[in-house]
């Protein structure tokens, strides 16, 4: 770290000292067709197979990038094997913290496709070290781990973006121009939805699972990062399985809450509830998300913006009651259902958004919104304002941001808080209790153990330095 730091002062010494500016490649009106390898960003990947491969797929169809080096613990595995062979060049390492010791000097920014609870420590050590950083969504795996990463995004000045996608699609720019045009306004209550099963439904345990064989790719020691428990391996652990977990995932709220209920979030200034309240629970557990669950949360008035209510439903048997003239469920765009069976049962996730004058459906992702009963609609066809399309898609956008040329859309300052909702939701989940909380004092009031947990469990013996950067 200090040799690294060293380089760059020195650098920018020198630059000072020669009378340099240096100035972002699109100021030298640099083609927007076919870039030059050499003025391409050159990434490291942490996490190569399932969402993780996907995320470096979609950055690599951009051509804005170089793919220089790939991490993963469990390298050689079935799920790792399609980018490793896309990308024999790239050096390949099973421990982020050897990659940035070994090349650190050789890529400029990083994907961060690993499980929820690992999201925290390889993304403290990117910003530490000045490089830019994709994280999948949720950002991390605790209010406290997000509050930290908000403000190490402000100290080390680094392009920051979270993988929720439709914050550079259609929904995004369509909610922002109806709120600026006052179409969308006065908005008092929302439902949001995520109705299919996930991996967790049917499953009841009473402890962690038993040991099993360790597999020869995986370093499981490794896999565990910050984690205290469990300390033996099983296979319902990885590949997806963690999200079960308190221990290491969100569950349903954090995998799909921000691919629902972002835009509400951002452009009605939501900010942080006073109360989150699970008014109903399916099979409470310690260990495991509910089999499905309903949570209030109550957010407070804002500049000139009435009170509002999110109501969150999950869980296979607990749809929310939807008002009449809703119609279809909306489908987003090029985004696979939750699950296979989405396309039989047509549950495909999604929100109301209900105003004093208007009521609005949406789906995930970037599909758009509409206005419910269809003669409301056609009603307020001819009123609607002009919505622009994207100059880029969320992964065109961070790279842009890495050389200069655009701002991340989902930034930490701007992702981190609907993050911190989502984080309160699951605290809710898993204490199956009414949270009070404070969003001046960032702190829990009526329940000791969950204000406890907005920090979580300390690390594990040799990862606490990353809480300290």
């Amino acid at each position: 770290m200090k040799r690294r730091s060293f380089l760059k002062s020195s650098s920018s010494a020198l630059a000072a000292a020669a009378g340099v500016m240096i100035l972002p490649s699109y100021v030298f009106g640099k083609s927007l067709g076919h870039v030059a390898p050499s003025d391409k960003v050159n990434l490291a990947c942490c996490g190569i197979g399932n969402r993780g491969g996907e995320i470096i797929s979609a950055l690599y169809k951009t051509g804005l990038v170089n793919i220089v080096a790939l991490c993963d613990v469990d390298m050689g595995a079935p799920h790792t094997l399609e980018n490793m062979n896309k990308f024999p060049n790239a050096k390949r390492f099973k421990d982020f913290r050897e990659m940035f010791d070994k090349i650190g000097n050789e890529f400029e920014a990083v994907t961060v496709g690993v499980p929820d609870f690992s999201h925290f420590p390889l993304t403290m050590l990117a910003m530490n070290q000045g490089k830019h950083v994709y994280v999948e969504k949720p950002m991390a795996h605790t209010f406290n781990e997000v509050e930290i990463m908000m403000k190490a995004e402000k100290k080390y000045k680094v392009a920051c973006q979270m993988g929720n996608q439709g914050h550079s699609e259609e929904n995004f720019f369509q909610f922002k121009a109806w709120k600026e045009a006052g179409i969308i306004k006065d908005v008092t209550k929302i439902t949001a939805f995520m109705n299919n099963g996930r991996r967790w439904h049917g499953m009841k345990v009473s402890d962690y699972l038993p040991a099993q064989p360790i597999p020869e790719t995986l370093d499981w020691d490794k896999w565990l990062t910050t984690a205290q428990q469990p300390k033996e391996y099983n296979k319902g652990y990885i590949n997806g399985d963690w999200r079960s977990w308190f221990e290491f995932g969100n569950g349903a709220l954090g995998d799909w809450g921000a691919h629902i209920i972002d835009t509400s979030h951002r452009f009605l200034e939501l900010g942080l509830p006073t109360e989150v309240d699970p008014v109903f629970m399916e099979g409470h557990s310690t260990f495991l998300f509910p089999q499905g669950s309903t949570l209030l949360f109550k957010f407070p008035e804002r500049k000139d913006m009435p009170a509002c209510d999110i109501t969150w439903y999950d869980g296979f048997n607990n749809r929310p009651t939807l008002p009449e003239g809703f119609g279809e469920y909306v489908r987003a765009k090029n985004i696979p259902p939750p699950s296979a069976g989405a396309a039989q049962t047509k549950r495909y996730p999604g929100k109301v958004i209900y105003s004093k004058e208007l009521t609005f459906k949406g789906g995930s992702h970037a599909a758009p919104l509409t206005i419910i009963p269809e003669d409301k609609a056609k009603d307020m066809a001819s009123k609607l304002p002009f919505v622009p399309e994207s100059p880029s898609n969320h992964f065109a956008n961070f790279l842009k941001a890495c050389k200069g040329e655009e701002q991340c859309r989902s930034s930490f300052d701007i992702a981190g808080p609907l993050c911190q909702v989502m984080a309160l939701g699951v605290l809710a989940q898993r204490l199956n209790t009414r949270l009070v909380f404070d969003a001046k004092k960032k702190k829990i009031t009526n329940n000791k153990a969950g204000n406890e947990l907005l920090v979580g469990p300390p690390p594990r013996k040799g990862w606490e330095q990353f809480y300290k950067m």
